[in-house]
Protein backbone atom coordinates (compact mmCIF):
# COMPACT_ATOMS: atom_id res chain seq x y z
CA UNK A 1 0.00 0.00 0.00
CA UNK A 2 1.13 3.49 -0.67
CA UNK A 3 0.06 6.68 0.92
CA UNK A 4 0.43 10.41 0.63
CA UNK A 5 1.00 12.91 3.22
CA UNK A 6 -0.28 16.29 2.06
CA UNK A 7 0.84 19.14 4.69
CA UNK A 8 2.84 21.35 3.29
CA UNK A 9 3.31 24.66 5.49
CA UNK A 10 4.24 25.66 8.42
CA UNK A 11 7.25 24.28 10.23
CA UNK A 12 5.69 23.85 13.27
CA UNK A 13 2.22 22.38 11.54
CA UNK A 14 4.44 20.15 9.68
CA UNK A 15 6.25 18.96 12.76
CA UNK A 16 2.78 18.43 14.93
CA UNK A 17 1.74 16.25 11.88
CA UNK A 18 5.04 13.83 12.44
CA UNK A 19 3.12 11.09 14.97
CA UNK A 20 1.08 10.42 11.57
CA UNK A 21 4.02 8.14 10.65
CA UNK A 22 4.30 5.94 13.84
CA UNK A 23 0.72 5.63 13.40
CA UNK A 24 0.84 4.31 9.74
CA UNK A 25 4.04 2.19 10.07
CA UNK A 26 2.77 0.67 13.63
CA UNK A 27 -0.29 -0.40 11.35
CA UNK A 28 1.82 -2.46 8.83
CA UNK A 29 5.44 -1.87 8.50
CA UNK A 30 4.99 -2.44 4.84
CA UNK A 31 3.12 0.76 4.27
CA UNK A 32 4.96 3.25 1.49
CA UNK A 33 4.41 6.84 3.12
CA UNK A 34 5.73 10.05 0.52
CA UNK A 35 5.23 13.33 1.63
CA UNK A 36 3.99 16.68 0.12
CA UNK A 37 5.62 19.60 1.60
CA UNK A 38 6.70 23.55 0.40
CA UNK A 39 10.23 23.29 -0.70
CA UNK A 40 11.10 25.87 2.74
CA UNK A 41 9.76 23.21 4.73
CA UNK A 42 11.38 20.05 3.06
CA UNK A 43 14.48 19.96 5.24
CA UNK A 44 13.13 18.92 8.51
CA UNK A 45 11.79 16.06 6.26
CA UNK A 46 14.89 15.30 4.70
CA UNK A 47 16.34 11.53 5.03
CA UNK A 48 13.98 10.50 7.52
CA UNK A 49 13.37 6.84 8.01
CA UNK A 50 9.79 6.37 7.63
CA UNK A 51 9.38 8.67 4.72
CA UNK A 52 10.17 7.13 0.97
CA UNK A 53 10.03 10.18 -1.21
CA UNK A 54 9.38 13.68 -0.64
CA UNK A 55 7.28 16.00 -2.93
CA UNK A 56 8.87 19.48 -3.10
CA UNK A 57 6.34 22.56 -4.11
CA UNK A 58 7.07 25.64 -4.25
CA UNK A 59 3.37 27.23 -4.27
CA UNK A 60 4.54 30.99 -3.21
CA UNK A 61 7.06 31.52 -6.10
CA UNK A 62 5.34 30.23 -8.80
CA UNK A 63 2.43 32.21 -7.83
CA UNK A 64 4.57 35.40 -7.51
CA UNK A 65 5.95 34.59 -11.14
CA UNK A 66 2.48 34.86 -12.53
CA UNK A 67 -0.85 32.79 -13.75
CA UNK A 68 1.12 30.62 -16.45
CA UNK A 69 4.22 29.80 -13.70
CA UNK A 70 1.50 28.53 -11.16
CA UNK A 71 -0.31 26.44 -13.90
CA UNK A 72 2.82 25.09 -14.80
CA UNK A 73 4.46 24.50 -11.49
CA UNK A 74 1.01 22.80 -10.61
CA UNK A 75 0.53 20.34 -13.25
CA UNK A 76 4.33 19.44 -12.64
CA UNK A 77 3.83 18.52 -9.15
CA UNK A 78 0.52 16.50 -9.81
CA UNK A 79 1.95 14.89 -12.56
CA UNK A 80 4.75 13.60 -10.31
CA UNK A 81 1.80 12.63 -7.29
CA UNK A 82 0.07 10.48 -10.35
CA UNK A 83 2.99 8.56 -11.16
CA UNK A 84 3.63 7.13 -7.33
CA UNK A 85 -0.22 5.88 -8.26
CA UNK A 86 -1.37 6.21 -4.71
CA UNK A 87 -3.78 3.88 -2.89
CA UNK A 88 -5.00 6.75 -0.02
CA UNK A 89 -4.63 10.28 0.10
CA UNK A 90 -4.46 12.28 3.99
CA UNK A 91 -4.71 15.78 3.55
CA UNK A 92 -3.75 17.16 6.89
CA UNK A 93 -3.96 20.85 5.44
CA UNK A 94 -7.43 20.97 4.83
CA UNK A 95 -6.91 24.38 2.16
CA UNK A 96 -7.96 25.03 -1.07
CA UNK A 97 -4.36 24.80 -2.42
CA UNK A 98 -3.81 21.43 -0.68
CA UNK A 99 -6.86 20.28 -1.94
CA UNK A 100 -6.21 20.78 -5.76
CA UNK A 101 -3.04 18.20 -5.10
CA UNK A 102 -5.14 15.63 -3.27
CA UNK A 103 -7.67 15.80 -5.95
CA UNK A 104 -5.63 15.41 -8.77
CA UNK A 105 -3.67 12.61 -7.19
CA UNK A 106 -5.13 10.03 -8.63
CA UNK A 107 -5.90 8.03 -5.16
CA UNK A 108 -9.15 6.33 -5.24
CA UNK A 109 -9.30 7.08 -1.01
CA UNK A 110 -8.85 10.86 -0.52
CA UNK A 111 -9.47 11.31 3.52
CA UNK A 112 -9.65 15.23 4.81
CA UNK A 113 -11.44 16.71 7.34
CA UNK A 114 -15.19 17.88 7.15
CA UNK A 115 -16.92 21.35 6.85
CA UNK A 116 -16.16 21.77 10.44
CA UNK A 117 -12.87 21.12 10.51
CA UNK A 118 -11.65 22.21 7.34
CA UNK A 119 -9.60 25.45 6.83
CA UNK A 120 -11.26 26.38 3.47
CA UNK A 121 -14.23 25.17 1.75
CA UNK A 122 -13.34 24.01 -1.30
CA UNK A 123 -10.91 21.75 -0.13
CA UNK A 124 -14.15 19.79 0.52
CA UNK A 125 -14.60 18.79 -2.85
CA UNK A 126 -11.25 17.28 -3.35
CA UNK A 127 -11.93 14.48 -0.15
CA UNK A 128 -14.26 11.56 -0.33
CA UNK A 129 -13.70 10.42 3.02
CA UNK A 130 -14.66 13.09 5.62
CA UNK A 131 -13.67 12.75 9.04
CA UNK A 132 -15.20 14.82 11.96
CA UNK A 133 -13.32 15.58 15.05
CA UNK A 134 -14.33 15.33 18.95
CA UNK A 135 -13.31 17.53 21.77
CA UNK A 136 -10.99 15.25 22.68
CA UNK A 137 -9.47 15.81 19.33
CA UNK A 138 -8.61 19.70 20.12
CA UNK A 139 -4.89 19.59 20.06
CA UNK A 140 -3.00 19.82 16.43
CA UNK A 141 -1.32 16.91 16.57
CA UNK A 142 -4.69 15.09 17.45
CA UNK A 143 -6.59 16.66 14.16
CA UNK A 144 -3.90 14.64 12.35
CA UNK A 145 -4.18 11.81 13.54
CA UNK A 146 -8.04 11.75 13.40
CA UNK A 147 -7.60 11.55 9.70
CA UNK A 148 -4.69 9.29 10.04
CA UNK A 149 -6.94 6.40 11.87
CA UNK A 150 -9.82 6.54 9.97
CA UNK A 151 -7.93 5.62 6.99
CA UNK A 152 -5.70 3.48 8.65
CA UNK A 153 -7.26 1.97 11.74
CA UNK A 154 -5.15 -0.81 13.32
CA UNK A 155 -2.24 1.31 14.80
CA UNK A 156 -1.13 1.25 18.07
CA UNK A 157 0.02 4.12 20.41
CA UNK A 158 2.00 6.45 18.68
CA UNK A 159 4.41 9.31 20.77
CA UNK A 160 3.08 12.69 22.00
CA UNK A 161 5.53 14.74 19.19
CA UNK A 162 7.66 13.43 16.47
CA UNK A 163 9.65 10.87 16.20
CA UNK A 164 12.33 13.35 14.48
CA UNK A 165 15.96 12.70 15.10
CA UNK A 166 19.01 14.87 14.16
CA UNK A 167 21.74 13.40 11.60
CA UNK A 168 24.94 12.32 12.56
CA UNK A 169 26.82 14.73 10.17
CA UNK A 170 24.40 17.36 11.73
CA UNK A 171 25.43 16.31 15.42
CA UNK A 172 29.11 16.31 14.40
CA UNK A 173 28.62 19.89 13.45
CA UNK A 174 26.93 21.09 16.53
CA UNK A 175 29.26 19.75 18.51
CA UNK A 176 32.12 21.20 16.98
CA UNK A 177 30.50 24.94 17.31
CA UNK A 178 29.30 24.30 21.08
CA UNK A 179 33.25 23.60 21.60
CA UNK A 180 35.38 26.14 19.77
CA UNK A 181 32.52 28.25 22.09
CA UNK A 182 33.86 26.59 24.84
CA UNK A 183 29.49 25.74 25.62
CA UNK A 184 28.44 22.19 26.64
CA UNK A 185 29.98 21.80 29.91
CA UNK A 186 26.91 22.88 31.82
CA UNK A 187 23.48 22.57 31.29
CA UNK A 188 22.43 24.39 27.60
CA UNK A 189 19.57 26.70 26.96
CA UNK A 190 18.36 27.43 23.83
CA UNK A 191 15.88 30.61 24.17
CA UNK A 192 14.44 31.63 20.83
CA UNK A 193 12.62 35.32 20.59
CA UNK A 194 11.28 35.18 16.81
CA UNK A 195 7.83 33.75 15.58
CA UNK A 196 5.77 34.04 12.27
CA UNK A 197 3.13 36.29 13.90
CA UNK A 198 3.86 39.56 15.90
CA UNK A 199 1.17 38.73 18.20
CA UNK A 200 3.05 35.65 19.01
CA UNK A 201 6.25 37.74 20.61
CA UNK A 202 7.16 38.02 23.93
CA UNK A 203 8.70 41.26 24.57
CA UNK A 204 12.01 42.37 24.36
CA UNK A 205 12.27 43.52 27.54
CA UNK A 206 11.08 40.33 28.72
CA UNK A 207 13.54 38.11 27.18
CA UNK A 208 16.13 40.46 28.15
CA UNK A 209 15.13 40.21 31.86
CA UNK A 210 15.14 36.95 31.63
CA UNK A 211 18.65 36.26 29.75
CA UNK A 212 19.69 38.84 32.66
CA UNK A 213 18.45 36.15 35.24
CA UNK A 214 19.84 33.09 33.51
CA UNK A 215 23.50 34.76 33.22
CA UNK A 216 23.75 35.95 36.70
CA UNK A 217 23.31 32.84 37.96
CA UNK A 218 26.01 31.67 36.07
CA UNK A 219 24.42 27.81 36.11
CA UNK A 220 23.64 27.76 32.33
CA UNK A 221 24.90 27.67 28.80
CA UNK A 222 22.78 29.89 26.96
CA UNK A 223 22.44 29.91 23.16
CA UNK A 224 19.79 32.54 21.24
CA UNK A 225 18.85 31.05 17.93
CA UNK A 226 16.98 33.09 15.12
CA UNK A 227 15.61 33.09 11.65
CA UNK A 228 15.96 36.10 10.08
CA UNK A 229 17.65 40.06 10.43
CA UNK A 230 15.05 41.07 12.79
CA UNK A 231 15.57 38.28 15.22
CA UNK A 232 18.90 38.44 15.19
CA UNK A 233 18.62 41.90 15.87
CA UNK A 234 16.68 40.90 18.58
CA UNK A 235 18.94 37.93 19.51
CA UNK A 236 21.89 40.60 19.74
CA UNK A 237 20.22 42.93 21.96
CA UNK A 238 19.19 39.76 24.35
CA UNK A 239 22.73 38.93 24.03
CA UNK A 240 23.78 42.38 25.44
CA UNK A 241 20.99 42.09 28.03
CA UNK A 242 23.09 39.14 29.19
CA UNK A 243 26.06 41.07 30.18
CA UNK A 244 27.27 38.99 26.68
CA UNK A 245 27.40 35.52 28.39
CA UNK A 246 25.00 34.40 25.93
CA UNK A 247 26.35 33.03 22.79
CA UNK A 248 24.16 33.44 19.32
CA UNK A 249 23.69 30.61 17.54
CA UNK A 250 25.61 31.27 13.94
CA UNK A 251 23.00 30.48 11.97
CA UNK A 252 23.28 26.83 10.59
CA UNK A 253 20.90 24.58 8.08
CA UNK A 254 17.44 23.80 9.66
CA UNK A 255 18.99 20.38 9.51
CA UNK A 256 21.79 21.75 12.13
CA UNK A 257 19.13 23.37 14.29
CA UNK A 258 17.45 19.84 14.33
CA UNK A 259 20.72 18.96 15.81
CA UNK A 260 21.32 21.91 18.55
CA UNK A 261 17.73 21.58 19.31
CA UNK A 262 18.10 17.60 20.01
CA UNK A 263 21.86 18.57 21.90
CA UNK A 264 19.95 21.16 24.26
CA UNK A 265 18.83 21.01 27.98
CA UNK A 266 15.66 23.13 27.47
CA UNK A 267 13.96 25.32 24.77
CA UNK A 268 12.14 28.25 25.77
CA UNK A 269 10.24 30.29 23.04
CA UNK A 270 6.64 30.95 22.02
CA UNK A 271 4.37 29.67 19.61
CA UNK A 272 7.03 28.73 16.91
CA UNK A 273 8.88 26.03 14.85
CA UNK A 274 12.16 25.77 16.87
CA UNK A 275 9.96 25.10 20.05
CA UNK A 276 8.09 22.00 18.62
CA UNK A 277 11.44 20.44 16.89
CA UNK A 278 12.86 20.78 20.22
CA UNK A 279 9.68 18.61 21.42
CA UNK A 280 9.74 16.29 18.46
CA UNK A 281 13.17 15.06 19.28
CA UNK A 282 12.58 14.67 23.09
CA UNK A 283 14.12 18.10 24.47
CA UNK A 284 12.00 19.61 27.60
CA UNK A 285 10.68 23.17 26.55
CA UNK A 286 9.05 26.12 28.01
CA UNK A 287 6.62 28.35 26.01
CA UNK A 288 4.61 30.95 26.18
CA UNK A 289 1.65 31.55 24.25
CA UNK A 290 -0.68 35.09 23.35
CA UNK A 291 -2.70 34.73 20.59
CA UNK A 292 -2.97 31.02 20.22
CA UNK A 293 -4.09 28.41 22.38
CA UNK A 294 -1.36 26.45 24.32
CA UNK A 295 -4.11 23.55 24.85
CA UNK A 296 -4.38 23.27 20.99
CA UNK A 297 -0.47 23.89 19.96
CA UNK A 298 1.85 23.96 22.91
CA UNK A 299 3.73 20.48 23.38
CA UNK A 300 2.16 17.79 25.18
CA UNK A 301 3.99 15.32 28.13
CA UNK A 302 5.90 15.85 31.56
CA UNK A 303 8.99 17.22 29.81
CA UNK A 304 7.09 20.31 28.63
CA UNK A 305 5.44 23.46 30.22
CA UNK A 306 2.97 25.76 28.51
CA UNK A 307 2.06 29.46 29.69
CA UNK A 308 -0.66 31.13 28.29
CA UNK A 309 -1.83 34.90 28.57
CA UNK A 310 -3.73 35.58 31.83
CA UNK A 311 -5.86 38.01 29.70
CA UNK A 312 -9.92 37.17 28.72
CA UNK A 313 -9.08 37.56 24.94
CA UNK A 314 -6.22 35.14 24.90
CA UNK A 315 -6.27 32.68 22.38
CA UNK A 316 -8.01 35.06 20.14
CA UNK A 317 -5.62 34.11 16.68
CA UNK A 318 -5.32 38.24 15.55
CA UNK A 319 -2.74 39.36 13.40
CA UNK A 320 -3.01 42.84 14.75
CA UNK A 321 -4.15 43.41 18.15
CA UNK A 322 -5.11 46.97 19.93
CA UNK A 323 -3.54 45.35 23.13
CA UNK A 324 -0.58 44.50 21.74
CA UNK A 325 1.82 46.18 24.57
CA UNK A 326 -0.16 44.61 27.21
CA UNK A 327 -0.07 41.13 25.72
CA UNK A 328 3.40 40.90 25.10
CA UNK A 329 4.08 41.46 28.59
CA UNK A 330 1.19 39.76 30.54
CA UNK A 331 3.66 36.43 31.01
CA UNK A 332 6.31 37.66 32.95
CA UNK A 333 10.66 37.24 32.81
CA UNK A 334 9.64 35.86 36.85
CA UNK A 335 6.92 33.19 35.55
CA UNK A 336 9.04 31.96 32.43
CA UNK A 337 12.10 31.55 35.22
CA UNK A 338 9.89 29.90 37.80
CA UNK A 339 8.90 27.31 34.86
CA UNK A 340 12.51 26.62 34.23
CA UNK A 341 13.43 25.74 37.62
CA UNK A 342 10.50 23.95 38.14
CA UNK A 343 11.68 21.66 34.75
CA UNK A 344 15.05 21.54 36.47
CA UNK A 345 14.01 20.73 39.63
CA UNK A 346 12.28 17.75 38.34
CA UNK A 347 14.98 15.35 38.02
CA UNK A 348 12.89 12.78 36.46
CA UNK A 349 12.33 15.01 33.86
CA UNK A 350 15.46 14.55 32.56
CA UNK A 351 15.33 10.96 32.54
CA UNK A 352 12.00 10.88 30.65
CA UNK A 353 14.14 13.35 27.87
CA UNK A 354 16.80 10.22 27.93
CA UNK A 355 14.07 7.58 27.45
CA UNK A 356 11.85 9.82 25.10
CA UNK A 357 15.12 10.15 23.37
CA UNK A 358 15.52 6.16 22.68
CA UNK A 359 11.99 5.52 22.02
CA UNK A 360 12.52 7.80 19.18
CA UNK A 361 15.49 6.18 17.76
CA UNK A 362 13.75 3.03 18.16
CA UNK A 363 11.09 3.53 16.31
CA UNK A 364 12.85 5.05 13.50
CA UNK A 365 15.28 2.48 13.59
CA UNK A 366 13.06 -0.34 12.94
Amino acid sequence: MKVLIVKTSALGDVVHALPVLSWIKSADPSIEIDWLVEESFAAILDQHPLIGRIHRVNTKAWRKAGTLAALVGFWAGIKALRSEHYDIVLDLQGNSKSGLFTLFSGAQKRFGFDRAAVREWPNLLATNRKISLTEAQHHISERSLAVARAAIPDGKNVPLAGPLVAGQSEREAISLMLQTRNLGKRPLIILHYGTTWETKLWSLQNWSELARALARREAYDIVLTWGNQEEKEAAASICRASGDQAVIWPRGTLRELVALLERADLVVGGDTGPVHIAAAVGTPTVSLYRVTDAQRNGPRGPLHRCLQVPLECAACLRKQCPRQSECAEAISADQVLDAIDDAFAKNSSWTDKKEASNARRAIVDQ
